[in-house]
Order: structure tokens, then C-alpha cells, then sequence
């Protein structure tokens, strides 16, 4: 065998002193991919990394730093002596063998939702709990981090930076879903409803139970196993958690848009008293905002995607001095997997490095 292939990373009984394992259960998955980018752009001192799934991506082959990985089956003893276990899988998959992780010692970072309900699991958000001055206490054995909604996250830190320079009195929200929300079945289903009507097919329905491509809907269909209402609960409960009462909670509306990738939104801030837009640009940039000027290209889904940064553009009320529109557009992906690695960061400074858990 090659020597840069290897069957899941380094597979010995203790890790060179100052580093962690890690484990990424649904690595084949959109998120799960993205996670393991943003381990190595962290340089997230992992000496090794293994990637798990379920039998259909068996095998399949993923780069990992500078080598080429075998994403193995998901078994219990894979989990033996794993610093670090994500969970970008589904659900179900999630529920399935998280006690047996959590039995192993290993921290739990999750990014399926799956556990936010479990009692001593802890809703994270790090990009907003800095933003809200909140402090991680770390502790040697926590109960499972669950990542909170990347709408939520978007959504908190906008509007905690502009209230807390300037008052909000009302803000109505508008997201547009990105098909990468579902997975790659969303991915796919878009992909090929595009394909089918330019050739004048029927639709496949089996994700979203109604046509997505070139149209947007405020509802998934009867049949379908997603929800845009779950979706909105979701997000304004995970929203409330984190922030408390020092946010004033949006209305908010979900729509499927016919998009692959990134989140857009459209944001209404109402004022006691009118406000120049310069001064919500202001109040607005920051660690990961970056305020897109008039002279730039406005934020839109391509431009987005990939990028460490919510972009943002600012445009006044026309014809209401005390409102402005935000127009703002982040990587619904990245969002997610930065937030959970920096919250695997954050927990690893109570972990002790380079020893059997």
C-alpha cells in the first residue's frame, strides 16, 4: 500500500505527547467534510483523525492534510481512546451510538441537533457567546456539546452587535434555505428537478415532496421528512437559549430557495429614532462581519460560499428614516463547522493531552 494511504490515520494505542484523537462520525457528509477542512486550517493538534460512516461510504476515499484517508465502518471500537468525537451524521445515526462514544470517555461535539434536548448537554455558539460576553467554564468531563443552529448564530451576532449600539425596537427576518441543509439528498434532488424540467420530466420528491427548482416555497410538502416550520422552532428556540433576554427575538420567516449552498437573509430593524446606515456598518463589523460597501459586489450565495465571514451590505429605509434593511448572505456549512471546532478547542483546555482517556 501506498504510505500516504492509510486505513483511518494512525492507529496506535497512545498519542504522541501534546496531541488529541479525533473521531468524525458521518465524515462522508456535507458537514462532515467541512469539519474535517476546518480541523486542518485550525491545525487542530490532532495526531489522528478517523472517519466514520455507514456502509454505503465504506471505503470511500477523503484527503485529510497531506494524505489520503479510508472512511471506516462506524464500531464501538473505534471509539476506544478518541479525545474527540463529532457527530455531522444524521439524527438517527447520532442517537444511535452516542452513548456508546460518551461511554468511551471521548468529549461530544453535535452538529445533527440530535441531543439538544439530552439532559447535561450544553448548546453552543462561540462565535455568539463572545459576542454576548458569555465565559466557557471548562470542565474535565462535559456533557455533550450541541452546535447551535447556523441561522441562529448569524442571526445573534448581527443583532447583538447592532442592539447594542442602537436599540432595536422590531426586526422581521427572511432566510432563504440552501438545498445543503438536507445533505447531499437535497443536494442531489435539486439538482436533478433542475435537470428533469429543462427536459421535461417528472420531479423526483422524495426530500422536499415538492418542486424546489426554480421556485420558492414557505413549506416542504406532506410527505416530505423535512420541515421549514421544525426548521423556524429550531432556530428561534436555539436563538432564545443563547441569548436570553438580552435579544429582542425576530419574526422570523424560513423559505426554500433554489440554491445549493449558503444561507441568505433579509433583515428589517425598526428604531425608536432614525439611524444613519453608516453607523450600523460600524456597529456591525467585526470578528466574522465583514460590511460589504456599496462599490463592492453585494453578498449573494456564490460569493459567500467558502468564506469565514458573514458578509453583510447595509441599505436605508427609503421611505422610513427610523428602519434599515440588512441583505446578508454566510456559508450555512462553514458557519456550523467553524463554531464546532472552535467549541472542541475551547473544551480540549480541560483535557489532558496525549494520554489514555
Amino acid at each position: 500500500m501506498n504510505s500516504n494511504v492509510k486505513s483511518g490515520a494512525i492507529a496506535h494505542a497512545e498519542a504522541p505527547q501534546g496531541f488529541y484523537r479525533v473521531a468524525i462520525v458521518g465524515a462522508a457528509s456535507l458537514k462532515g467534510k467541512e469539519v474535517a477542512e476546518i480541523l486542518d486550517q485550525r491545525n487542530f493538534p490532532s495526531s489522528e483523525v478517523k472517519l466514520l460512516d455507514d456502509d454505503q461510504a465504506l471505503g470511500q476515499l477523503e484527503a485529510l492534510k497531506d494524505e489520503i484517508t479510508f472512511i471506516q465502518r462506524i464500531r464501538a471500537e473505534q471509539f476506544d481512546h478518541v479525545d474527540f468525537t463529532f457527530f455531522a451524521s444524521d439524527a438517527e445515526s447520532t442517537r444511535k451510538n452516542w452513548r456508546q462514544v460518551q461511554k468511551s470517555g471521548s468529549a461530544i461535539v453535535d452538529l445533527s441537533y440530535a441531543l439538544e434536548d439530552e439532559p447535561g448537554a450544553a448548546l453552543r455558539a462561540p462565535w455568539l457567546e463572545r459576542q454576548l460576553g458569555q465565559v466557557f467554564t471548562p470542565q474535565l468531563q462535559p456533557g455533550p456539546a450541541v452546535m447551535a443552529h447556523p441561522v441562529a448564530t448569524v442571526l445573534g451576532l448581527m443583532l447583538s452587535r447592532v442592539h447594542s449600539a442602537h436599540p432595536i425596537q422590531r426586526v422581521a427576518a427572511t432566510v432563504f434555505e440552501p438545498a445543503s441543509e438536507y445533505g447531499q439528498p437535497g443536494m442531489d434532488e435539486l439538482h436533478q428537478q433542475t435537470v428533469n424540467l429543462l427536459s421535461f420530466q417528472p420531479l423526483p420528491k422524495k426530500v422536499y415532496d415538492v418542486q424546489v427548482a426554480f421556485n420558492m416555497v414557505a413549506r416542504h410538502g406532506q410527505e416530505s421528512n423535512t420541515s421549514l416550520r421544525g426548521v423556524h422552532d429550531r432556530v428561534l428556540k436555539h436563538l432564545a437559549r443563547l441569548a436570553g433576554n438580552s435579544l429582542l427575538m425576530p419574526s422570523l420567516l424560513m423559505l426554500q430557495a433554489p440554491i445549493f449552498h449558503s444561507h441568505a437573509f433579509a433583515l428589517n430593524l425598526q428604531f425608536e429614532n432614525p439611524v444613519a446606515p453608516e453607523n450600523i456598518s460600524t456597529a456591525l463589523a467585526g470578528e466574522h462581519i465583514a460590511v460589504i460597501a456599496d462599490s463592492e459586489e453585494a453578498p449573494n450565495n456564490v460569493n459567500a460560499a467558502g468564506q469565514n465571514d458573514i458578509l453583510v451590505s447595509v441599505v436605508p429605509g427609503a421611505s422610513d428614516r427610523s428602519s434599515v434593511w440588512l441583505w446578508a448572505a454566510s456559508d450555512n456549512l462553514r458557519v456550523a463547522a467553524s463554531n464546532a471546532v472552535e467549541c472542541a478547542e475551547e473544551m480540549a483546555t480541560a483535557r489532558p493531552r496525549g494520554q489514555i482517556q
